[in-house]
């Protein structure tokens, strides 16, 4: 893909826009809940699917994602995934009844699963690997980084300003900006080296299989992690990884490559996205809620208390894709950004009735977007570390997905916490008991992502390269291991081991393909 120069700070800007509106999606409706509920009169047990649709969808099928872009074109997938999420949106804002409601955001969530990889695996081949695609990734990570806290507070301005549906329609201006952008300013795709061909039983599969471990996650929420109906969808799930384990290891197109497997930093950097967004986004979750039903915070003021998070992390990513992922390295950046994460968690166990923002708050909320700006830059360098080419699609799909799956898991589990913590509290008379009861278990919560912060800070420590396993070749024409560009120092020009088993497609030292 030849790109002008000039044309990149365009293209970077659609990226992170583009990102921006998929994560935003995730924790906007979160504040609006309780007046869709009211206004289109849904059950408890409906409403939880207005979040929950959309997250099946974009984690189930964020894999597939990628691998489309990599043999159907990036631009191409960009252009679709963007249409369908932005008539999704437009959908959502209008639908009057919980049916058409949860079908947009299904929908919507499907759109997101494709735009999400394709445009970060645009930004990877843009930008020559390297100190420019750290740069690159530094600023589409602070987007990324804080989309999920504005989403909060653009959430309760929406609610008590315009209303509800806005939450939803303020994409539409957007998508359609973001279309035109990118037909103008886009290459158009090459066709895919080799063939073209993928593995359909097998994207089948796990997307199937991600879906109902998913929905088998929300569902112990609410029916027990021992009911019937909860075990079926874990077995049922295990069978469907299972199957696709099989094929994968038999086809001649996998959708995941054996090979990427062996890239350590990748690998190392997907199971610390899972930690970490299951760590994040559980934050937010439980953070909204105890601002809400324990300190009665209105939705105006939740969304604004957010606003330290998001210009924290927006700051601090910016600071460490520009310059810290080169100078210090992605492993030690994530272990000190997790370490930031789980100190900033462990304040809010403490937090006592009637607390105030500026002592009891605050410090949590500058930690967490610290680390959260720490942290999201580097797991995505990390991941497209020794990747480029056309494998950049799957490195991406990849990343993604650990990242929705982390945080569907993350909150499945505090949220089952917070239910056992608190369900006998509304048997305690007396408010005073019931808020005591209810902040215990919030306690308890906050907990549970202590934990999984710190044993992300430890996988990092541990699972992270010294020296990153990209090959070139040596004296007499033995491979030999170069520095990651994400962990020290830069050296472009390096054909990554990835793409050169996986594709056949040599990325240059400009960042072309």
């Amino acid at each position: 893909m030849d790109i002008v120069p000039i044309r990149k700070g365009v293209i970077l800007a659609l990226a992170c826009t583009a990102q921006f509106m998929v994560v935003l999606d995730v924790a906007i409706v979160n504040v609006a809940l309780p007046s869709i509920q009211l206004d289109l009169g849904m059950s408890q047990g409906a409403l939880q699917w207005v979040v929950v649709a959309y997250g099946l969808l974009l984690g189930g099928f964020l894999l597939l994602g990628g691998r489309l872009g990599d043999l159907l074109g990036r631009r191409r997938i960009l252009l679709a995934g963007l249409t369908l999420f932005t008539g999704a949106s437009l959908l959502a804002g209008l639908a009057q009844s919980q049916g058409l409601l949860i079908g947009a955001r299904a929908l919507q969530g499907f759109g997101a699963a494709l735009l999400a990889p394709a445009a970060l695996s645009i930004l990877a081949v843009t930008f020559a690997q390297g100190r420019e695609r750290n740069w690159a990734l530094g600023i589409f990570g602070a987007v990324g980084g804080s989309s999920a806290s504005v989403g909060v507070i653009a959430s309760g301005l929406l609610t008590d300003g315009p209303g509800w549906r806005w939450v939803f329609l303020i994409n539409v201006p957007i998508g359609l900006l973001l279309i035109a952008l990118a037909a103008r300013f886009l290459p158009a795709d090459r066709a895919a080296a080799g063939s073209r061909r993928f593995d359909a039983l097998g994207a089948g599969a796990v997307t199937a299989g991600l879906l109902l471990l998913v929905y088998g996650l929300d569902r112990g929420v609410d029916h027990g992690w021992t009911s019937p109906p909860t075990l079926a969808c874990f077995v049922a799930a295990l069978v469907l990884l299972t199957v696709f384990v099989r094929v994968e290891s038999r086809t001649r197109s996998p959708l995941v490559p054996a090979v990427a497997l062996r890239n350590r930093t990748m690998v190392a950097a997907d199971l610390a996205a899972f930690l970490l967004y299951g760590a994040v986004f559980s934050f937010i979750f439980l953070g909204s809620l105890l601002m809400q039903q324990v300190l009665l915070y209105s939705p105006t003021r939740t969304g604004l208390a957010w606003l330290s998070t998001s210009l924290t992390a927006f700051v601090a990513a910016g600071i460490a894709g520009a310059r810290l992922v080169s100078a210090v390295g992605v492993r030690r950046l994530l272990v000190v950004g997790m370490a930031l994460l789980a100190v900033g968690l462990l304040w809010l166990t403490r937090v006592p009735s009637g607390a105030a923002y500026l002592t009891d708050l605050l410090p949590a909320l500058l930690l967490a977007g610290i680390a959260i700006g720490l942290t999201g830059p580097s797991v995505q360098v990390g991941a497209l570390s020794g990747v480029g080419g056309s494998a950049v699609g799957l490195a991406s799909g990849l990343v993604e997905t650990m990242r929705e799956i982390g945080g569907a898991v993350g909150i499945a589990v505090v949220s089952t916490v917070l239910v056992a913590r608190t369900r006998d509290a509304i048997q305690i008379a007396g408010p005073a008991a019931r808020e005591a009861a209810a902040l215990e278990g919030f306690q308890s919560a906050f907990t549970v992502t202590v934990v999984v912060a710190a044993v992300g800070a430890l996988v990092a420590a541990v699972a992270f390269p010294r020296v990153a396993r990209t090959m070139r070749p040596g004296a007499g024409g033995e491979p030999e291991p170069v520095p990651d560009p994400g962990v020290a120092h830069d050296r472009a020009g390096v054909k990554p081991a990835l793409d050169s088993s996986y594709c056949g497609v040599e990325a240059r030292s400009d960042g072309r393909a």
